[in-house]
């Protein structure tokens, strides 16, 4: 029988230690790709570098902005420098398949350490460019919020603006470098141009608290963002801040005040606030205009509104040329002279009991005003009115006496007060009668009842008044129970008058 054959080695002989052989072993495993396992035919450990490399492709690829994990990272690292070292220690005494000599497979190591390099390269250009992308895309995301807000009211989009406005730092601040930063600039001047749009449009009021608001910017934005962006709202808010605050003068609304008070607090010295004096000046002289139109009552109303809020103006906004507190003196001035125009067109509208309360105000506001001898008059021919409404009919004179005389006497133990209108005015006070007594109502039910009948010596007094109608109203003083009695006297030529007030459960007059 021929002898058998030799075995096969189980692998490559053994040779002699060499540390290039082992370096370059090392570095070409350094590749990702396990060649220096593939040139000491070690294929298992070759394809678990493959598989590495291909799940690190798998979680890297595509690049985006979040990059690949930190711990796949580090795995993979390990991995290799495991593979180098090990490769290292197998390729000391371990021949290479091909090249045949280590300084040419050192080389090729060296040569092929740039795959990793390239790609590591590539992959940070990648994934540089999704931050880029991503950080557009809140840029963009944070533009449509900014748009989407300018089609509603600045209370319902004021969180969208603080949101995109959060954006718009977020990049200045932690992404100056980027793409995105480059145009936070921009679109901060659209940001401004759509919260502040009411002004464009001379929404006066409306635009008040969206350019507040912008003066805040300052706050949460870095300044060499903003720019001159900064005092956009300054000029614009005074503007609307005096508009608005006139608006509301005009129109008698309460507001104007604040709008006002805020404009010169705020910014005392603009152009705004050089008109606010005048505004208010013209507002009480058109008042005082009023009061000699068609709703004098109105206009009282108003200059008192205006005495009181312009006076309020003048104390918070600190009035140095103390031209809001002249204006608000005058206006209370002519409030109070203008109850006179006020009483007389109660008066005419037959608003007895409001006209005689107003003329009797103005006689006490007023001592030495021109008017206020017949704004007496006036305020006892409204309370005569008030129990005979055609005492009213017309407005009294200051006309006084006549042809025939008419005595009024007091029948009565309360003290009382006469009152008559007619073609003359007035009043006067009787005392009582001391030992008269009020009337039962079965007294004044008897036939023949006559008060002021017989020889006392009732209080009385004696007047002269003119021919024609005369109505007179007797009110007993110190009792708010008591009803007035009144009487209608037709004067008439040759005739001697005679008045008599007495009581009974309310009061009584015959003649």
């Amino acid at each position: 029988m021929p002898p058998s054959p030799p075995p096969m080695p189980a692998g490559p002989p053994s040779a002699p230690p060499d540390a290039w052989r082992a370096a370059a072993v090392a570095l070409l495993n350094l590749s990702g790709l396990g060649l220096g396992y593939a040139l000491l035919r070690r294929w298992v450990a070759m394809a678990g570098c493959l598989v590495a490399t291909g799940l690190l492709l798998l979680v890297a690829l595509p690049a985006d902005a979040d990059g690949v994990p930190g711990a796949a990272l580090v795995g993979y690292a390990v991995l290799l420098l495991s593979a180098a070292g090990h490769g290292a220690v197998a390729g000391l005494r371990t021949r290479l398949t091909w090249p045949g000599r280590a300084p040419l497979a050192l080389l090729l190591g060296v040569l092929l350490l740039a795959v990793p390099a390239g790609s590591a390269l590539w992959y940070q250009d990648a994934h540089d460019e999704a931050v880029e992308q991503a950080l557009l895309d809140r840029l963009d995301k944070a533009d449509r919020l900014v748009a989407a807000g300018g089609e509603r009211p600045f209370t319902a989009a004021e969180s969208d603006y603080r949101s995109a406005l959060e954006v718009y730092r977020d990049l200045a601040e932690h992404h100056a470098g980027s793409r995105a930063a480059r145009k936070v600039p921009d679109s901060l001047r659209t940001y401004y141009t759509t919260v502040g749009a009411a002004y464009g449009h001379q929404d006066w009021c409306t635009a008040v608290e969206p350019l507040k608001y912008l003066r805040t910017m300052p706050d949460s934005l870095p300044k060499e963002q903003l720019g001159s962006l900064a005092r956009w709202p300054d000029d614009r808010l005074a503007t609307s801040l005096y508009e608005c605050g006139e608006q509301g003068l005009a129109a008698g609304e309460a507001d104007w005040v604040t709008r006002f008070g805020d404009l010169l607090d705020t910014f005392p010295d603009s152009g705004p606030a050089t008109k606010v004096a005048p505004a208010v000046d013209a507002a009480v002289q058109k008042a005082e205009k009023a009061v000699r139109g068609d709703e004098p009552c109105a206009a009282v109303e108003q200059l008192r509104s205006l005495n009181t809020r312009i006076g309020d103006l003048s104390k918070s906004s600190g009035d140095t040329g103390g031209t809001l507190t002249k204006a608000a003196g005058r206006a209370g001035r002519s409030g109070d002279a203008g109850e006179y125009a006020c009483g007389v067109s109660q008066y005419k509208d037959g608003d007895f009991d409001a006209a005689r309360k107003t003329m009797e105000q103005f006689v006490s506001d007023n001592k030495n005003d021109k008017n206020q001898g017949r704004a007496k008059k006036i305020a006892i021919a409204a309370e005569v009115a008030q129990t005979l409404p055609a005492a009213g009919k017309k407005l009294p004179t200051t006309a006084s006496g006549g042809s025939i005389s008419v005595t009024v006497k007091n029948d009565s133990p309360d003290d009382i007060t006469v009152l008559y209108t007619g073609p003359v005015t007035g009043s006067f006070t009787l005392k009582g009668c001391g030992g008269c007594k009020a009337y039962s109502l079965a007294d004044t039910l008897l036939t023949g009842f006559k008060p002021c009948h017989g020889n006392r010596d009732y209080p009385q007094r004696t007047i002269s008044l003119p021919v024609g109608t005369t109505y007179f109203v007797h009110k007993p003083n110190g009792s708010s129970t008591a009803t007035p009695a009144s009487d209608t006297a037709k004067l008439r030529p040759g005739y001697i008058y005679t008045e008599c007030a007495y009581t009974t459960r309310t009061l009584g007059s015959g003649y």
